[in-house]
């Protein structure tokens, strides 16, 4: 598949989609982008210019068949998969370009900027491409091609993170509607990259001197991960909510947003922010924001990558030709 001729693609939707913002109304309210905020009476262009540049992704059809003998068009039942894609592909940008990044279509975008798209391509190899999101749910009980849920897509891009080496994302999915402090905080530190070094014949990234043994080796090497600070892994923050029946109760509208952590820093204030609100709304919780693991759930274990090639059931190669070239695919506006 050549880059340039899905970009074009791409970057064509971006256009259609902007005449539509146009004709925004004029409104004296403020007016919030994922936590930036506008006037629209004197801002316009620069609202337009933050909404042109999330990436947006919708159905489509004529991709290699999911699984080799699966559907080839996601129209009809990704529709939830393509909401988790952009806000996981919004993480992403919010991770390497930051918020204030734009797109401008009179100058080359950046290496991470493709690089971002590509993990999102309708190919079995992308790694939260619609194949890889559609096999994955296999094992939270959805067959390929069945709609999903928002708690089912969430739970799908918090396993798929866990093989995505360059973004290092971690993904926490809230239970019964609380956030423990404790546990995202167990699941975000890890070790430096200096104890994360390539593996010597021990199992680490040390080789044992003559006369040494392994066990030796390993044993030194524990004991300075121990004293070497943690990093933090960046984090997307998933509240699964139930805000009302055939549309969102007006009453939490002042308090909807989606999150990402960069450091442990934007965290903490998160939660002081967080915090300050709750005791504002007690009445209107959204959700419950705790320090401990509760002792009547279940122990809190951090996700990890399984021991395995693939990170979903094995791929079978398409014989059709038809699917190999990115011309035969087509962005479904329904």
């Amino acid at each position: 598949m050549r880059m340039e001729a899905v970009l074009a693609k791409y970057e064509n939707q971006i256009n259609v989609f902007s005449e539509f913002l146009e004709d925004l109304p004029d409104v004296d309210e403020p007016v919030w982008i994922l936590g930036a905020c506008y006037d629209l009476k004197t801002k316009k262009s620069e609202l337009l210019s933050d909404v042109r540049s999330r990436l947006w992704f919708t159905y489509r059809k004529k991709f290699s068949p999911i699984g080799g003998t699966g559907p080839s068009s996601d129209a009809g039942w990704g529709c939830m998969l393509r909401c988790g894609q952009m806000i996981l592909a919004q993480a992403l940008v919010s991770r390497h370009l930051g918020r204030d990044w734009r797109w401008d279509a009179e100058k080359r975008q950046p290496k991470e900027y493709h690089r971002i798209l590509h993990c999102f391509l309708d190919k079995k190899d992308s790694c939260y491409s619609i194949h890889q999101m559609a096999q994955m749910g296999v094992g939270e009980g959805k067959s390929v091609g069945e709609w999903y849920g928002p708690n089912t897509v969430a739970q799908v891009l918090k396993k798929l993170a866990l093989f995505d080496d360059w973004n290092t994302l971690a993904v926490y999915v809230s239970m019964d509607n609380t956030v423990v402090i404790e546990d995202i905080k167990k699941q975000c530190k890890q070790p430096g990259r200096e104890s994360r070094s390539r593996a010597g014949p021990c199992g680490r990234g040390e080789v044992p001197a003559s006369g040494q043994s392994c066990s030796e080796v390993q044993g030194k090497t524990l004991n300075l991960q121990s004293q070497r600070p943690l990093d933090w892994r960046p984090l997307l923050l998933v509240i699964p909510l139930r805000m009302g029946i055939n549309s969102i109760n007006p009453v939490y509208i002042q308090a909807f947003k989606g999150f990402f952590c960069k450091s442990e820093e934007d965290f903490d204030s998160w939660c002081d922010l967080v915090q300050q609100e709750l005791l504002k709304k007690r009445n209107l919780r959204m959700f419950e924001l705790v320090e401990k693991h509760p002792s009547h759930w279940p122990p809190f274990v951090p996700p990890t990558k399984p021991e395995v090639q693939t990170t979903g059931a094995e791929f079978i190669e398409s014989p059709d030709k038809l699917f190999e070239s990115e011309e035969e695919f087509e962005i479904l506006n329904v």
